[in-house]
């Protein structure tokens, strides 16, 4: 929150977040969740279900929904000890992540992926479908990897402190999971 002085006495200036930007709500609605606000702690689940659901997505596959069920779950529970809203999106990404990752391992046997809303359709639905059928057949720890580095764009090191894995691990789960990837979509 800004502040402007006004002589001796400091008031707080609001901004309104802007519907171009819903994220710059979530800092609002935390603070409004860990107040008691029954209904900003809704809103602000209904905010970060999408983003939560492309995270899990491609790493639970089928198991998907039970993904993101248990890591919204884990966000309503963690969210009063959330001191900074402003890493909110950070501390979401990371309890998604590691919940899918758990969710994966869990199930029994690997099952066909869910459908990806958020794939490019430039190629038409056929890349879409070989591309869930590459990552069908890899471990749910190399998907992690991979959704963290090329959908979220994140770092050896910022994936490591997510998965609790070091940094070496996560370079050579990277380099097997681009291996893997390549291989079976060359054929």
């Amino acid at each position: 929150m800004n502040t402007v002085t006004t002589g001796v006495r400091r008031e707080p200036v609001r901004r309104q977040p802007s519907e171009e930007d819903p994220w710059a709500a979530a800092g609002l609605l935390v603070h409004a969740a860990q107040a008691g606000d029954a209904l900003a702690l809704n809103d602000l689940l209904n905010l970060l279900t999408p983003y939560v659901s492309r995270l899990c997505r491609p790493i639970a596959l089928a198991d998907s929904p039970d993904a993101v069920q248990e890591s919204l779950i884990a966000v309503f529970q963690g969210l009063p000890k959330l001191k900074d809203p402003r890493a909110l999106y950070a501390w979401v990404r990371t309890i998604s992540v590691r919940e899918a990752v758990r969710v994966a391992r869990r199930a029994e046997h690997e099952t066909p992926v869910c459908e990806f809303d958020d794939l490019p359709g430039s190629r038409g639905p056929e890349l879409a479908a070989d591309v869930r059928d590459v990552l069908r057949r890899m471990s749910s720890e190399h998907r992690a990897v991979l959704v963290l580095r090329e959908l979220e764009g994140l770092d050896e090191r910022s994936a490591s402190q997510i998965l609790n894995i070091s940094c070496g691990t996560v370079k050579s789960r990277l380099h097997r999971a681009r291996n893997s990837f390549r291989k079976a979509w060359a054929r």
